[in-house]
C-alpha cells in the first residue's frame, strides 16, 4: 500500500511538472539539444514526418444570448434543418394535428353542411379534414353547402402548400451533406526523432474518398487586450501539411512547435489559465456527392498528451489488400 501511495504522488508531481513545463520542452528522455534547441533542419524534420504519417466544445445551447431574438418564423428553413430528428419529428405531428383540428373546428360552426356525419361530431369532422387536407377524399362525407365548400377549397390548398414544403425540407434534411470525418480523441505532442510537435489525427469513415482536402488548426485563446477588455485571439498552426488530395483512411496532422510556433515557449498551466483550446476545421469534396463537406472539433489543453504518438492501424495483409483497424483509431502509445 505504501509502496503504491509512493507511485501515485510521483505520477501526480511528473503531470504537475509537465503542466508547467514549456510545450518544446517536454522532450524524450536522450534527446540532445545544442544552444537551447534541436539540432535539426527543418528539412529533415518534414521528411521525417512526412515518413511516419500513415496516410470548439460547447453548442450553440450552451450559450446565453442577451439582446438577440431568435426569431423562428423569420428564419424558418434553418430551424427546420437543424433541429433535432426528435424535436422535428415531434413539431410535425402537433403541427398536423392542431391544423385538421381547426379545420373540423370550422366545419363544426354548420355541421349540416357536411354530409355523411357519424356520432361523435368533432372526431368525425377532424378525420374529415384530414380526408380533406390530404386531398384522398374517401366519399363518406363531402360537402353540400357554400360555407363547407369554401372551407375545403381553403384547405385543399393549405394542403397542397404544406405537402411541397414538408417534402422539401424532409429531403433538405436527409440531402444535407455531412462529412463523416472521425478525429482522435486525444491530441499528443510527439518528440520522436527530437522534434517536439501537436499531432491530430482525422480519418475518413466512408468508402468513398474525400478529394481536395484543407486543414487549418487554430489556436484561440481568451487575453486581455491593450484597453482591458478580455478579446478572443486566434493564432494559426501552421500544419506540415494542410492541403492533402485525397483522403482514403486516416491522416495524421503535425505542426511542429518551432520558435515561430504560438505554442512555443508556453506551459500547459499558461494555456489552461487563458482558456487555450485548439480548434480544426476540415473541409474536402465528398467523391460520390460532388459536394463540399465540413468537420470541425476543438481539443482543450487536458486532452493533450506529452511524448505520446499514435499507434498504427494501416496494415498490409499477405495477400495484398489492406487492413485499416478503426478499432485502435483512439489508441495513443508511449516512446
Amino acid at each position: 500500500m505504501k509502496r503504491l501511495f509512493q507511485h501515485y504522488r510521483k505520477r501526480n508531481s511528473r503531470e504537475e511538472a509537465e503542466r508547467h513545463t514549456k510545450l518544446e520542452d517536454v522532450a524524450l528522455e536522450g534527446s540532445t539539444k545544442e544552444g537551447g534547441r534541436f539540432h535539426l533542419s527543418t528539412k529533415e524534420a518534414v521528411r521525417r514526418f512526412r515518413a511516419h504519417a500513415l496516410v470548439e466544445e460547447k453548442s450553440h445551447r450552451d450559450v446565453v444570448r442577451v439582446g438577440l431574438k431568435d426569431s423562428v418564423w423569420s428564419d424558418l428553413y434553418h430551424h427546420a434543418l437543424t433541429a433535432s430528428w426528435p424535436a422535428f419529428a415531434a413539431i410535425a405531428v402537433v403541427s398536423y394535428i392542431l391544423i385538421n383540428l381547426i379545420f373540423a373546428l370550422l366545419y363544426m360552426v354548420a355541421p349540416d353542411q357536411i354530409t355523411g356525419l357519424s356520432h361523435g361530431m368533432l372526431l368525425s369532422l377532424f378525420f374529415f379534414s384530414v380526408q380533406t387536407l390530404s386531398t384522398v377524399g374517401y366519399g363518406t362525407m363531402s360537402p353540400i353547402g357554400a360555407y363547407a365548400n369554401a372551407i375545403v377549397s381553403i384547405e385543399a390548398f393549405v394542403g397542397m402548400v404544406l405537402t411541397a414544403l414538408a417534402t422539401g425540407v424532409v429531403f433538405a434534411r436527409f440531402a444535407r451533406p455531412r462529412a463523416r470525418v472521425m478525429f482522435s480523441n486525444m491530441a499528443v505532442i510527439s518528440n520522436e526523432g527530437g522534434i517536439p510537435a501537436l499531432c491530430i489525427r482525422i480519418a475518413n469513415l466512408r468508402m468513398s474518398i474525400i478529394l481536395s482536402v484543407d486543414i487549418e488548426v487554430a489556436l484561440s485563446r481568451l487575453v486581455m487586450s491593450d484597453n482591458g477588455h478580455l478579446v478572443r485571439k486566434f493564432d494559426q498552426l501552421l500544419l506540415m501539411q494542410s492541403h492533402v488530395p485525397v483522403l482514403r483512411f486516416a491522416f495524421v496532422l503535425a505542426h511542429v512547435i518551432t520558435p515561430e510556433s504560438p505554442l512555443h515557449g508556453r506551459t500547459v498551466a499558461e494555456l489552461e489559465a487563458e482558456e487555450a483550446e485548439i480548434i480544426v476545421t476540415v473541409t474536402g469534396t465528398d467523391e460520390a456527392l460532388g459536394q463540399t463537406v465540413f468537420a470541425r472539433t476543438a481539443y482543450r489543453f487536458d486532452r493533450v498528451q506529452h511524448n505520446h504518438r499514435f499507434v498504427d492501424i494501416v496494415l498490409s495483409r499477405p495477400d495484398g489488400r489492406i487492413t485499416v483497424d478503426y478499432t485502435r483509431f483512439h489508441d495513443v502509445e508511449a516512446h
